[in-house]
């Protein structure tokens, strides 16, 4: 299947072969309950949480590097459609540790420009995106779990599924979808934030909004799309506003679009749907580049 051909290419990560990368020297953000965050391109965000920094999904490789995902929408462009809004060393500067949600191309590519400390604490979803990742040459790699603890800053894995119920049932299909993960950052006296991750709305994101009660929940909105199948593989439109209504009291940042080939909802086209259903007042669509700070 075609589809299945592509998506299991997007899973595979590159393996890299990597010399002389200097040692990580922690530069922590200054302590303060402030939370900022960062957009950097797609789903790569800084997130400064508690005086730690956290870069979030990594994919810092100049615009086009890669073709675009065969048998997905517009798949004719190549990955990623823009460049960095900084240069890569800039993106990582002054972090802390790294969230890889999962090893998707698009959100994890080994770092091909070799520019992250191979010793940088770097937290993986399960065993087996960590046993890639070690295999690229990174050393401190950690299972993120339900009560993960770094400098003070409480991380709880969350659930999700990566496309329908339809594309699980394919078992095939369903095994090269796999699993991807959001995160919920806790710290004494700072707001807490929920990265929703790649995932449709399901079961488990109503029960960390009713477990966590979130103040800042971040969704990656672009609606990607494959070639010949119902439905997307993540959040869109109507996401944004089910999350305005579901949590009355957060604010809500919509991201992950404008930067890859299958994306099917841009910026502009949220930000009218967002004028139109008078919901502007809690959301936030950041560009690239752009900081948050709560």
């Amino acid at each position: 299947m075609k589809q299945i051909a592509t998506l299991r290419a997007i899973t595979l990560s590159l393996s890299l072969l990597v010399i002389g990368v200097p040692a990580h020297a922690t530069n922590p953000a200054p302590s303060d309950s402030a939370v900022h965050i960062q957009q950097i391109r797609n789903a790569t965000a800084k997130i400064s949480y508690a005086g730690q920094t956290f870069l979030l999904d990594p994919f810092l490789v100049k615009k086009g590097s890669y073709p675009g995902f065969e048998g997905t929408f517009h798949s004719n462009l190549r990955n990623p459609l823009v460049e960095l809004p900084m240069p890569a060393n800039e993106v990582i500067k002054g972090v802390d540790a790294i969230i890889v949600t999962h090893t998707h191309l698009d959100h994890w590519d080994g770092d091909k420009e070799q520019i992250i400390p191979r010793n940088i604490p770097l937290f993986a979803q399960h065993e087996a995106d960590a046993k890639i990742i070690r295999a690229q040459g990174f050393t401190d790699v950690r299972i993120l779990g339900e009560n993960t603890k770094f400098n003070g800053v409480r991380l709880t894995k969350t659930g999700g599924q990566h496309g329908t119920d339809e594309m699980y049932a394919n078992s095939q299909l369903a095994a090269v979808l796999g699993e991807a993960m959001g995160v919920v950052f806790q710290a004494t006296g700072s707001k807490s934030v929920y990265v929703v991750g790649d995932t449709l709305w399901r079961s488990e994101v109503d029960q960390t909004l009713a477990k966590f009660n979130p103040e800042v929940i971040v969704i990656n909105t672009g609606a990607a799309r494959m070639v010949g199948l119902a439905g997307t593989i993540i959040m869109g439109e109507e996401d944004v506003l089910r999350a305005y209504q579901a949590a009355p009291t957060a604010t809500i940042i919509a991201t992950h679009m404008d930067a890859i080939n299958h994306m099917t909802l841009s910026r502009k086209m949220l930000r009218a749907f967002v004028q139109e259903h008078g919901i502007q007042d809690r959301v936030r669509i950041p560009a690239d580049g752009e900081t948050l700070s709560f």
